[in-house]
């Protein structure tokens, strides 16, 4: 099962104890950051990550906040005797200002390629590096510039049943693939189907993750059903929400709004302003919205 971590939960500055925004999914040993502000790898270090399993990055706009710490992380990267390639998807509008950042790292010890998505379009792909059956889609979202928001889906397996695989006398040797959905050609000529073993398919784990945007209608079809929906809530203030508007950003309770409407498992809010030292004061009100809802801080983590 994939482990998600939020390294930091801080928006526009870092503080002594709080990193900027970045979450780190893991799976099988590899693993995907989201976003990559000022001392990234402190701040996954802090939260006991190892930088070294990462294979793909995901940006979601330029702004500082969420792309400075890409040179200092890809050195330390480095500095781990890495020679496989990273994997950097970013929005088309902000490959200028990544290149720019990637090039004061000078000569890396392994490839970072670039893969342009638009910001004007919803558009899907696979991770095959992390796993074939991890699919990646995006949601151009609203902000002062160009961002976009990321959905992950892992479907699952169905569960192997291996009294009936044995009834059948197939080898143990042949479980795996019959497991992978291809059917095998047993010694005496019988072909068995994969659904001949196998149960009833088992329910994706869903995760969207939309930071840096307006309470966007569009976010409700996108994070609908997820098991983990990571969002945006810079204040708790409702006095702030015509300044909210006007940088096109969220408040903590637009956040609840929207896991309601889109019916998600559980909400979990970060890049808060620094301005807003503790977010926590807000919790009951949040919670009279969103009963499932937690004010996270760096280093929350979870097993879906």
């Amino acid at each position: 099962m994939p482990d998600i971590c939020l390294a930091g939960t801080g928006g526009m500055l870092p503080l002594k104890d709080r990193y900027l925004t970045g979450c780190f999914l893991e799976y099988n040993g590899k693993a995907i950051l989201i976003d990559c502000g000022e001392g990234m790898q402190v701040a996954l270090a802090a939260a006991e990550l190892k930088m070294s399993r990462i294979e793909m990055i995901l940006i979601t706009h330029n702004h500082a906040d969420h792309v400075t710490g890409l040179p200092g992380l890809l050195l330390s990267v480095g500095n781990c005797s890495r020679e496989e390639p990273i994997d950097i998807y970013l929005p088309e509008s902000a490959e200028r200002v990544v290149r720019n950042l990637i090039s004061v790292c000078g000569k890396l010890p392994f490839e970072v390629r670039l893969h342009l998505l638009s910001d004007k379009e919803a558009v899907s792909f696979t991770a095959d590096k992390i796993d074939p059956m991890l699919t990646i889609s995006t949601l151009p979202l609203k902000h002062s510039v160009k961002c976009i928001g990321y959905d992950f889906v892992l479907e699952k397996k169905a569960v192997f049943q291996p009294d009936k695989a044995q009834a059948l006398g197939i080898p143990v040797k042949m479980w795996r693939v019959l497991h992978g959905g291809e059917a095998v050609t047993l010694d005496d000529g019988r072909v068995i189907q994969p659904e001949e073993v196998l149960g009833d398919k088992r329910p994706p784990v869903k995760v969207t993750y939309v930071t840096d945007t307006l309470p966007i209608n569009a976010i409700v079809p996108f994070a609908k059903g997820a098991d983990l929906f990571i969002c945006e809530g810079m204040y708790g203030d409702a006095d702030k929400k015509q300044s909210m508007n006007e940088k096109g950003h969220m408040l903590m309770q637009d956040a609840c709004r929207l896991a309601k409407e889109a019916g998600v498992k559980q909400l979990w809010l970060t890049h808060y302003s620094p301005a807003e030292k503790h977010p926590e004061n807000f919790e009951k009100e949040l919670k009279a919205l969103f009963p499932n809802v937690l004010v996270s801080k760096d280093g929350e983590k979870i097993t879906l």
